[in-house]
């Protein structure tokens, strides 16, 4: 039997790839505890410096398992696999690890919650993103409720969940859903160029910003900028910033050098 949820670690990137594609990658349990300790292992290893969140097959995902609800499943029997779920969207969105999200096809009700647990999503342009909850009676989990209105704003965010809506790739685009619109072929290869992008640069510096600006509505306006004085010191003190900043002030010098000779 096929794993659910497949993880590579190569040259620094730790590659998640939602692997039930027959299923649009909906969450069963089997899968949802797989995310959950594959996700905590992403974040916590010392070799990992970015992550790529990806899916097999046509469509990125379509939340929880409706097939495995309507079996059986009780009330309580989802609240308990949201929570484990949930424990690997905070891992991700906790980090101090910039991750790039590749959904192509259609990301519909919770799966709308894991493209949001991404910092840098490109989709495809045949794309669709949409809520969905309330067509079967249910209320929006796997952080959408939390994280939807911090990316689209309120009134938006309401429009998603209180239609039947999907939105199409340039719609998502236009409400800051997403990063990026490219060719359906090309959904997985630019998230990953994106996700190397910071592999190539000051990777730790990119994720202490993604850190500052996913925390930033859990302090005070005092607060944040004591946590900004605190962050910039503790990257000066890199060695890679102090090579970087040297690097920099060098260059500059060079240039006004030019301009005055």
């Amino acid at each position: 039997m096929s794993e659910r949820i497949l993880f590579t670690v190569e040259g620094g990137l730790g590659r998640i790839t939602l692997n039930r594609p027959d299923r649009m990658n909906a969450f069963d349990d089997r899968m949802a505890h797989a995310w959950a300790e594959i996700t905590v292992e992403a974040t916590t290893r010392a070799d990992v410096r970015a992550i790529l969140l990806e899916a097999e097959g046509r469509n990125f995902c379509a939340g929880g398992d409706v097939m495995s609800m309507a079996a059986g499943a009780t009330g309580t029997d989802i609240t308990e696999l949201a929570g484990v779920i949930n424990s690997g969207i905070r891992a991700l969105a906790e980090s101090s690890l910039p991750v790039a999200v590749a959904a192509q096809g259609t990301t519909a009700g919770g799966g709308l919650g894991i493209l949001l647990t991404g910092d840098y999503a490109v989709i495809g342009e045949n794309s669709r993103i949409g809520s969905l909850y309330a067509n079967i009676g249910l209320t929006p989990d796997l952080s959408v409720s939390a994280q939807l209105a911090k990316a689209v704003g309120e009134r938006r965010a309401l429009q998603l969940v209180l239609r039947d809506r999907m939105l199409s790739a340039q719609e998502a685009l236009e409400w800051g859903l997403v990063a990026e619109v490219v060719a359906p072929d090309e959904v997985r290869s630019r998230a990953e160029e994106v996700a190397r992008f910071w592999l190539a640069g000051a990777a730790q510096a990119y994720g202490q910003a993604k850190r500052l600006v996913r925390d930033s509505s859990a302090r005070s306006f005092v607060d944040q900028l004591a946590e900004e004085a605190r962050s910039i010191g503790a990257s000066l003190d890199t060695p890679d910033a102090q090579a970087r900043v040297a690097a920099f002030a060098a260059a500059s010098a060079q240039k006004q050098d030019r301009r005055t000779a």
